[in-house]
């Protein structure tokens, strides 16, 4: 059974402003069936979404901007970069960082630093009606490129490294990179949430709705859920999609799969969410996704959110193919994996071309031979 370091298990160890006057209320018009549920991402949260119809107040948008922090990766990572596709599809880097920046030690003491705890590229197709969404797991051995560090400096590369360590050495602009060269596909954009603010999301929410298909209780996370029927708060959504040993073989591809089962879970519980019938609370939503979100400078505001989400409507889970990066265990190490390269060139070469993955390609992937316990809904 895979294990890990001591440090790396320490590793895995406010109110929003007034809301805006919207004036009097609009008259609504009769609401349409909807034909199908949206699909709503943003590292868990492009939650600006929510704004729509619930008003235009310039103070609010203004605010909203001033709230998202923004990376220029064209200028940090220069022109040696894959080409841009020119079909209309788009692909999105999608980052759970485990900082533990102003948590006062919620998640574990001893560990400084960031890593990209959570790594999926987001591939929308050229009609935008479909996705597909490669999770990279985070104990994948990778060669690391040279990487500018945000501090000015560089990091040199390595030919074996650890995948989340490149956000360790150089912020999201490196884990960006390295996703580029092991891939072949260029990142239009990268979008990131780090453990408080995902817990503030989902608290904003009011929770996620789940189904366990059997008890999981993991102590290192702290989750201890019976099975059944649950609606999970921000810190016990945060327990499950940093559990590991509580399910599978106790590494990270077992937990990739209940992040995969809460992505969809969240998607529903998303949509519940009506802009019109609540603006407080939508704008509360944005107000915080806003906050919480870290996004490339070409998104890096409220209406270039806001129209991510208008592009990415119509997507929904039963058109998302969600898949692991084709994996095998490290026979060095068995506390890491090794990419399957040409099952892996097969998934990527699928994204650079606009298709939909081959299921043959993760047959042989020690990472999708379980199914998640978890499922979306009560």
């Amino acid at each position: 059974m895979p294990h890990e370091s001591s440090n790396e298990q320490q590793a895995h160890m406010a109110e929003g402003p007034a809301v805006p006057d919207y004036g009097p209320p609009r008259v609504r018009r009769p609401r349409r069936k909807p034909k199908k549920k949206t699909l709503r991402y943003a590292t868990w949260g492009a939650l600006g979404v929510f704004l729509i119809g619930g008003g235009g107040a310039a103070y609010a948008w203004q605010h909203l901007n001033g709230n998202i922090q923004g990376t220029d990766m064209n200028a940090v990572l220069g022109h040696d970069r894959p080409s841009q596709q020119k079909d209309g599809s788009m692909n999105i880097l999608l980052l759970g960082s485990d900082s533990r920046a102003g948590t006062h030690g919620k998640y574990g003491t001893g560990v400084s630093g960031a890593r990209a705890d959570t790594a999926m590229v987001l591939h929308v197709d050229k009609t935008h009606k479909k996705a597909s969404v490669v999770s990279i797991p985070r104990d994948t051995m990778v060669e690391r490129p040279q990487c500018a560090e945000p501090h000015g400096g560089t990091a040199a590369g390595a030919r074996q490294a650890m995948f989340n360590s490149s956000y360790q050495v150089g912020g999201p602009a490196c884990t960006v990179k390295t996703v580029e060269k092991m891939s072949g596909v260029r990142m239009d954009h990268y979008l990131e949430v780090d453990f408080k603010g995902f817990q503030k999301l989902i608290d904003e929410l009011g929770g996620v709705d789940i189904t366990t298909r059997k008890a999981i209780h993991d102590p290192n996370s702290g989750l201890a859920l019976s099975a059944g029927k649950h609606t999970l708060k921000g810190k016990q959504a945060l327990e499950l999609v940093r559990t590991r040993h509580g399910v599978g073989d106790g590494s990270d591809l077992g937990r990739i799969q209940l992040q995969q089962a809460f992505i969809k879970a969240l998607i529903h519980q998303a949509d519940t969410v009506d802009p019109l019938g609540n603006p407080a609370k939508s704008y509360d939503l944005a107000d915080t996704a806003t906050k919480t979100i870290s996004a490339d400078s070409e998104l890096a505001s409220a209406d270039k959110l806001l129209g991510l989400a208008k592009e990415l409507k119509g997507i929904s889970p039963d058109r998302t193919d969600m898949v692991t990066m084709p994996v095998t265990y490290d026979s060095q190490d068995a506390g890491r994996v090794l990419p399957l390269k040409k099952a892996s060139q097969r998934v990527w070469t699928a994204l650079r071309h606009d298709r939909p993955i081959p299921k043959s390609a993760t047959r042989d992937s020690v990472g999708d031979r379980t199914d998640s316990p978890v499922t979306a809904g009560t």
